[in-house]
């Protein structure tokens, strides 16, 4: 089924509704990109954290930064946007995370990250376990970089035990020449929703054996895993997704691109508000290739923004 991105009736009918506020557990990398003209805040975790936030609802952020200067402001630039600071650690073991960003032809974007970063270091008391659990998150966030470290990995184990009622949204970020296809396996089987783009397709069929075609992958990958939904990003062509035992395929948005930094990460905390707010699939996939375009359009993974911008998109 093609979705109609040019109906936007529908999308002010839905914005305009009571969505409840989701309590999202985001556990993952703060870091700096470098980009060849400038230093921003970044990192797949706190920006899914960010726009989460921008659409009303409350992320709980597990990080670290360095005791450095890079450290300190990332975290007056995280309380800046409005982010719970409670679980952002402060470690002396290593420096605040950095990523060097290479911009390629035709939006392509590429990354050298810095290991062992300050987020290597995360650790959690069985007090703040308790809070967490306590705490009762609806949602479960995570991505593949902070679990490829054995103390990362550790980390996430204990949050799975701690919240098994809260719904877990896998977003890959792959990186394929180091990631583990056996921690990746495991991380799909433990995630009741997958997000994906369409290069991180190919090594996922390649050692799960999970088809290479979009809509066969979703439908292929819900029936062995379980998984409630699927997104596959095609980037400015949009994105292809299955959720509720519906398949779309919803076209880009043209925009000029700035630089697609966060882009994923803010169609992903589109995504997860529209199966929160139990939004027809059609409708999902259509606001979250806005989020992700109108992200794109501005320099930057964080940059301001609003729901009249998406909407007028």
């Amino acid at each position: 089924m093609k979705a109609d991105n040019g109906n936007s009736s529908n999308l002010y009918l839905h914005l305009a509704s009571n969505h409840a506020r989701q309590r999202v557990l985001v556990v993952g990398e703060v870091l700096w990109d470098l980009f060849p003209d400038s230093v921003r805040l970044g990192g797949a975790a706190l920006n899914f954290a960010a726009h989460t936030k921008r659409l009303q609802h409350q992320p709980l952020l597990i990080s670290a930064v360095g005791r450095d200067e890079l450290g300190e402001e990332a975290a007056r630039a995280i309380t800046t946007l409005g982010l719970d600071t409670s679980f952002l650690q402060i470690t002396e073991r290593f420096k605040t995370g950095t990523a060097s960003v290479q911009l390629g032809p035709c939006d392509q974007t590429s990354f050298v990250i810095e290991r062992p970063a300050a987020y290597d270091a995360v650790e959690l008391s069985d007090s703040q376990i308790q809070q967490i659990i306590s705490w009762q998150p609806d949602w479960f966030y995570y991505g593949t970089l902070f679990p490829s470290s054995v103390a990362g990995k550790d980390v996430l184990d204990r949050l799975f035990q701690a919240v098994p009622q809260a719904r877990r949204l896998y977003d890959l970020n792959l990186r394929p020449a180091s990631d583990s296809p056996d921690l990746v396996s495991e991380l799909l089987r433990q995630a009741n929703v997958v997000k994906l783009n369409e290069e991180e397709l190919k090594p996922v069929h390649t050692f799960t054996g999970l088809p290479p075609e979009t809509e066969e992958f979703c439908r292929a990958g819900i029936e062995r895993y379980g998984w409630d939904a699927v997104c596959v990003t095609l980037g400015a062509r949009g994105c292809a997704m299955l959720a509720g035992g519906e398949y779309v395929e919803a076209g880009g948005h043209r925009v000029d691109v700035a630089d697609t930094v966060g882009a994923g990460d803010a169609f992903a905390a589109a995504f997860m508000h529209g199966i929160a707010s139990n939004w027809p699939t059609a409708e999902i996939a259509e606001f979250s290739n806005r989020v992700g375009a109108l992200v794109a359009s501005v320099h930057g993974a964080i940059p301001n923004w609003t729901i009249e911008e998406v909407v007028d998109l």
